[in-house]
């Protein structure tokens, strides 16, 4: 699949559910207007919270699989070691029978917790498309845009918007620096007329700061009235105590109220983390798995942190408001996940299992085993080899003191005397030990 169709199909994917939620972006920050309030950080925040709480029940349900998951993971892992290194037919094919059979017994599949991230995927996706771009999703706030655009082509409506009627405003945006890259190719304006011109061209003002947008009254005097009026209502709704959300907080180095931005993000981000691991059961710490999560609860809160530095500060508002609206949900799930019976979860899993089945004429599988019994009985086996682990250790540590302090007797440890020493009550012992053997 080449890189046309593929921007294409996710558009067809991602489309439609960027339009909804544009559609309760347009909603919230109507609402908020008729406080008097027309702030698009305040809605990106409250369109944050509504879109967490919307996905709640398909977070639960993840992690719920993922809980079950963890308590499976000592047998599957058992399994790997068990064929490890075996590649014949015959051992892959033992290894997934074995497997399989794991995943019968718990009443769950190799696929049971991808659903729900697969549902969250385009959602999460779609959701950067709207906050990236928002005029092209909240029609109240394109209004302001488009009442620009028809001043500066000198139109009164999308339907006069003629192909190379944006060639003015195009070449502004060159000579001045404006950024022309994003989600879709905006400063390609070949073949673009009417509406789609129009959204071109919003395009293209959504990324003028402050600075430019004085540039561009000077640039299109005879527009310079409707531009001022406009880019003034947009400067304030931009504004987010004191930050512009269409700039970068980097701003090339230079320290400013922006940088709060990033902080915050990487704090918030290494939080929810930290609380979503807490509901998982403790794993070896020298295990490959355990080590990779390390790295990744470090890397992850950085990578928040140069992502907002670089992009534009409205989606460093919208990873702020996302990680601490899910430090929130993360506590309220792992209160409620103390609470899930495992024995439980896994009897209701049989029973939807049971049902698929029956309707494939299957026979009904039976839950082999107490769960919450079986995960002890793992539980204590890890701590007595950990003990038994533990004990060889110092008992080797021992004899390597005794040893040390026996070759360092009657003289000064390091000294010339101490290492002859070592060498005549080494031969001595070798001697007796000799002796032993020859009677």
């Amino acid at each position: 699949m080449d890189y046309l169709v593929l921007t294409k199909t996710s558009g067809i994917i991602l489309g439609p559910v960027s339009q909804i939620l544009g559609f309760i972006m347009d909603l919230l920050f109507r609402f908020t207007s008729s406080f008097g309030v027309m702030n698009i950080g305040l809605c990106i925040i409250l369109f944050t919270l509504v879109v967490k709480v919307l996905m709640f029940p398909l977070t639960i349900k993840q992690q719920k699989s993922s809980k079950l998951m963890s308590v499976m993971q000592p047998e599957l892992m058992a399994i790997q070691n068990k064929y490890k290194g075996k590649t014949d037919n015959e051992s892959m094919m033992k290894m997934k029978v074995e497997t399989d059979a794991v995943y019968q017994k718990y009443g769950t599949s190799m696929t049971g917790g991808c659903l729900q991230l697969v549902i969250q995927l385009p959602i999460l996706l779609a959701l950067y498309r709207v906050i990236y771009n928002i005029p092209a999703y909240v029609s109240s706030v394109k209004a302001y845009f488009m009442e620009v655009v028809f001043a500066v082509a000198s139109v009164s409506s999308v339907a006069d918007l003629k192909e190379g009627a944006a060639s003015s405003l195009l070449q502004f945006a060159t000579d001045h620096g404006v950024t022309l890259t994003g989600m879709n190719a905006i400063g390609d304006l070949t073949g673009v007329a009417g509406e789609a011109l129009g959204n071109k061209m919003v395009d293209i003002l959504y990324k003028l700061n402050p600075a430019q947008w004085t540039e561009l009254e000077t640039a299109f005097s005879n527009a310079s009235a409707v531009i001022a009026k406009n880019s003034a209502a947009i400067e304030s709704m931009n504004a987010f105590f004191g930050i512009n959300l269409t700039t970068t907080p980097w701003q090339g180095g230079m320290p400013n109220i922006g940088w709060v931005i990033p902080i915050l993000a990487g704090l918030s981000q290494w939080l929810s983390t930290k609380l979503m691991m807490s509901n998982q059961p403790q794993q070896d710490e020298n295990s490959t798995s355990a080590q990779m999560m390390k790295q990744m609860n470090v890397m992850m809160p950085l990578m928040s942190v140069f992502f907002c530095f670089t992009f534009p500060a409205a989606i460093g508002i919208y990873w702020v408001a996302s990680s601490v609206f899910q430090i929130i949900q993360q506590m309220i799930v792992n209160a409620y996940l103390k609470n899930v019976d495992i024995d439980e979860m896994v009897r209701k899993n049989m029973e939807k299992a049971n049902a698929k089945r029956e309707k494939k004429g299957l026979p009904p599988q039976k839950i082999t085993q107490n769960v919450s019994a079986n995960v002890k009985n793992m539980q204590e086996a890890a701590q007595r080899e950990e003990q038994r682990r533990n004990q060889k250790l110092e008992k080797t540590k021992q004899q390597v003191k005794e040893s040390t302090e026996y070759y360092n007797m009657n003289a000064e440890p390091g000294s010339l005397a101490a290492k002859a020493a070592m060498v005549a009550k080494y031969n001595e012992k070798q001697a007796k030990r000799n002796e032993k053997r020859g009677k």
